[in-house]
């Protein structure tokens, strides 16, 4: 039922996004509004305090957020409260984001290799993944994790490509240890 919750929600602001050609307007919205979730804790705390009434969240998400962001995005705000969704308007909000990145054909990949790589290598990686999928672009995330030892491991949605050093030898272990004496 969780992932109910945040798919509703986000297909609606989708829905509209796209009817309204607002798509990029409300994903750079949507992206501030996440920032300002996680930034600051007690907005959190207080949306979600049960002595505090409905009418006064919805208010506060009224005066807070309609200085900053359109109708639209405050209106899913204030729905998600008036709902008791308030818990969820983070992952909501995120979920929307990854539609309009999957819709824009822009993809989300993780690099991990065992040591920093270079411009020009990052620039081949790049190439290489906009070549062999169906991607327009990438945001790319890149991380240093030594006990690769060596190659790397790209993770893009659920699918992996781990050519490590230790991904091999684990895989070579793997099949010593198959083999009978």
């Amino acid at each position: 039922m969780a992932k109910l919750i945040e798919a509703t929600y986000g297909d609606a602001l989708f829905e509209l996004a796209v009817q309204e050609s607002k798509v990029d307007a409300l994903f750079d919205e949507a992206r501030v509004v996440i920032q300002v979730f996680k930034d600051n804790e007690e907005l959190g705390k207080l949306l979600n305090h049960p002595e505090v009434e409905k009418g006064e969240k919805e208010q506060f998400i009224k005066n807070v957020f309609s200085q900053f962001v359109s109708g639209d995005m405050t209106g899913l705000l204030i729905t998600m409260v008036s709902k008791d969704r308030q818990k969820k308007i983070v992952e909501t909000l995120e979920y929307f984001c990854n539609r309009v990145l999957e819709y824009k054909r822009i993809g989300i990949a993780y690099v991990s290799t065992a040591s920093p790589l270079t411009e020009k290598q990052k620039n081949a990686v790049v190439s290489r993944l906009l070549e062999t999928t169906d991607y327009k672009d990438f945001q790319m995330n890149y991380d240093v994790d030594e006990s690769l030892i060596g190659g790397m491991v790209i993770r893009i949605g659920d699918r992996v490509v781990d050519s490590s050093i230790k991904h091999k030898i684990n895989e070579l272990a793997k099949n010593l240890l198959k083999i009978q004496l």
